[in-house]
């Protein structure tokens, strides 16, 4: 079992769901920022998501790709992810996953891309422009014990889901909404649905909720049909207007309306 894996089946022993939460790596600064990250993972985050920084992220909004602008001016490159990794690593036993987009890891070379997860002790890889019909190739070099999670969307069949679900480990990304990363300001019900259907077509499963979640009260909403929720532009976006302290009650209070 891996460590994402028991992760969240113990916090789900406990009556709690996960918060997994996302940053980009090095933003606001890089300096400081393994610090920020244990401060992150000590207001209540289960698991961390660190975005590498990209010129061309598809899949975000105007918050994530502002911080990634910032990122890439305060020179962030993936050798100082993999350095971040390694500083966090050494303070805490919580997962570290890394999200990125396909051109600049194979820019970086995917045998190396690879070993150094494995060197490293990186939990999962999160790649979300690399279609299904090119899995295969892509992670054929994957070393064992990084788990490569996939993500499924609102637009996705069944069978499409079923297949995902076969490939993804340590859990599967569900994208709550059509369209990009984001706040929203309400959960509908037709997202609520899709999240039971997930969650039906692939029983066996844990299932995380991602896009658009800001509030404690979507956050529980969510939880309610998940196993937890994935939280990003919300908190980049209170990293850039807040106060630290602030952004850490955010954090707490998002955990804490996750109860069973």
């Amino acid at each position: 079992m891996s460590l994402i894996d028991s992760t969240i089946k113990n916090e789900l022993s406990k009556g709690k769901k996960i918060l997994s939460v996302f940053l980009t790596a090095g933003f606001p600064k890089l300096t400081g920022f393994e610090e920020l990250v244990l401060q992150i993972f000590d207001a209540g985050a289960d698991m961390i998501e660190l975005g590498i920084p990209f010129s061309d992220p598809i899949a975000d909004g105007p918050v994530i790709q502002y911080s990634s602008q910032i990122a890439l001016e305060n020179g962030v490159t993936i050798d100082k992810v993999f350095g971040v990794v390694d500083e966090i690593k050494k303070h805490c036993t919580k997962p570290i996953i890394l999200m990125g987009y396909a051109n600049p890891i194979q820019s970086y070379g995917l045998e190396r891309f690879f070993s150094d997860c494995k060197q490293l002790k990186v939990d999962g890889v999160i790649i979300p422009d690399i279609p299904l019909d090119e899995y295969d190739d892509f992670f054929s070099i994957k070393p064992d014990g990084t788990d490569t999670i996939l993500l499924v969307s609102p637009t996705s069949d069944d069978d499409r889901i079923k297949q995902i679900g076969e490939k993804s480990k340590g859990f599967v990304y569900s994208v709550s909404v059509k369209g990009i990363t984001g706040e929203r300001n309400s959960v509908n019900d037709e997202s609520i649905k899709y999240v039971q259907r997930v969650k039906s077509l692939l029983p066996e499963k844990n299932i995380l909720v991602g896009f658009g979640i800001s509030s404690p009260q979507a956050a529980k909403t969510y939880a309610q049909v998940s196993d937890g929720v994935i939280v990003g532009s919300a908190i980049i976006k209170s990293l850039m207007n807040e106060t630290l302290s602030q952004t850490l009650e955010k954090i707490k209070s998002l955990k804490e309306a996750m109860r069973i």
